[in-house]
């Protein structure tokens, strides 16, 4: 428990409505996606920066532990107090959009906005943000950053990193500093907002968000193709990007998947003879182009033994053929009580072989592994199906299968995670895929910025 004298003084900050340390928040803000629980000594809701660097001095000083929080829907435990101390939740006051700079095509946020609300208002300007993890319709662009998320449109536009600019933010210590520039060239000093981007909060707080913004596109369509496995599938993804298909997204299903989705949602139509499925859009600034990449994709996937290939007329019909890829993961439920689910990458050539290698891991254990996800670059959610989770020899073989996979992704070349991060799960396997050199290496860096250790201790393997 956090000395009271402390939470006197964080309550001199921040006023008395913006601490709590009632069991009912400790209870609200002690869980994330993962659904382990670890209740925080208190909840504390920053003004503004200011606030922001005040707390952090003084915590610092009385090593007292900092875990950043923002809306809590990490599926790997980066924002639990894992090791005690006070949540800083950043997602009731700062949570504005400060500006939409036409003229340079950058948006200016705090870290608490909703991605999808950033979305909508650049939209509605002409512009366009095209980073879109599954959650964007509750996590915040502050999380997204510090997971480095990624989403279906990763294929053709890439991950958050790729869209941040530049940073504000507050050290340990207090200090507030600025990364980065609104400028497309910026090669003075070290890259330390590329730092702090997927640090998972260990670093710094981060206070203010400048992201690159692009034109929207006015065509979007949506296709799907059909194939007789998985293999043939895979083999189609990484051929037609060589080919020159450039698609918004290319999502894929498995026969398990395709097989769970049938049973779980009979009302809709996915082809019976499929072992694997392809599913996305193509987007451009004419209708000339949209045909052209659909053109393309679709002799690329008749090349790779497609059965079927599939255009939808309008946009309702494209809700259709993607309600598939949405529902995936709950309708491989059918398959067990517990699913152990990874986001595994690997290099879009080494799918084929990636898929083959999780199975084959699978039936050594007796389990079924569906997999689905973000095949046009290469990011796999891999499923291992525990049928009883009371059973303790189940979950021991589950997670004995879930190490091996990851040991096998990273022979192949791949990493532990595509887009969730490492947090606490997947700390325990972080010596797969790095030396002892890489991660120490890392511990410097934590050091140089945090030598306390207060901001969010020992996750990633620190």
């Amino acid at each position: 428990m956090i000395d009271k004298k402390h939470l006197d003084y964080l309550t001199s900050i921040v006023g008395e409505e913006n601490i709590k340390s009632d069991k009912a928040h400790l209870i609200a803000f002690c869980y994330d996606a993962t659904r382990t629980r670890f209740e925080p000594d208190a909840v504390v809701f920053p003004r503004h920066e200011q606030d922001v660097s005040d707390i952090l001095k003084y915590c610092n000083e009385h090593k007292i532990i900092i875990v950043p929080r923002g809306a809590g829907s990490g599926f790997t435990g980066g924002a639990l107090p894992a090791n005690g101390g006070i949540i800083l939740s950043l997602e009731r006051h700062m949570n504005k959009l400060l500006e939409i700079d036409m003229e340079n095509m950058v948006g200016v946020v705090q870290p608490g906005l909703i991605n999808m609300q950033f979305q909508k208002a650049v939209e509605e300007v002409g512009l366009f943000y095209p980073p879109d993890p599954a959650s964007e319709e509750y996590s915040t662009l502050g999380g997204n950053v510090s997971e480095n998320a990624g989403g279906m449109r990763a294929a053709k536009y890439g991950i958050t990193k790729d869209y941040v600019m530049a940073l504000r933010a507050v050290l340990p210590n207090g200090d507030i500093i600025v990364a980065g520039k609104k400028t497309i060239k910026d090669v003075a000093g070290y890259n330390t907002a590329g730092i702090l981007i997927a640090s998972e909060g260990t670093l710094a707080v981060i206070t203010e968000i400048t992201l690159k913004l692009i034109p929207k596109p006015k065509y979007k369509k949506t296709y799907m193709g059909v194939f007789p496995s998985v293999d043939s599938a895979m083999t189609a993804v990484f051929k037609s990007l060589a080919a020159g298909a450039n698609p918004v997204a290319m999502e894929f299903l498995d026969a398990l998947v395709i097989k769970a989705l049938r049973q779980k949602f009979p009302q809709i139509s996915l082809p019976e003879h499929a072992g694997g499925i392809l599913v996305g859009d193509v987007d451009a600034s004419s209708e000339a182009e949209i045909e052209s990449q659909l053109q393309t994709l679709k002799e690329s996937f008749a090349a790779n033994g497609s059965i079927d290939f599939i255009i939808a007329r309008d946009e309702e019909e494209g809700k259709k053929l993607w309600f598939a890829r949405r529902n995936a993961s709950p309708a491989t439920m059918i398959y067990g009580t517990k699913k152990l689910n990874e986001d595994i990458s690997v290099p879009r050539s080494k799918l084929p072989v990636a898929l083959e290698g999780i199975y084959k891991i699978g039936e050594k254990y007796g389990f079924n592994v569906p997999c689905f996800g973000h095949a046009g670059d290469g990011n796999i959610h891999v499923n291992v199906m525990v049928k009883d989770k009371t059973n303790e020899k189940e979950m021991e073989d589950g997670h004995k299968a879930i190490e091996e996979i990851f040991q096998y992704v990273v022979d192949l070349g791949g990493t532990l995670s595509g887009e969730h991060g490492i947090g606490t799960s997947k700390a325990p396997f972080m010596h797969i895929a790095f030396t002892e050199a890489e991660m120490n290496l890392f511990r410097s860096i934590k050091n140089a910025f945090d030598p306390n250790n207060i901001l969010n201790p020992f996750k990633m393997g620190l």
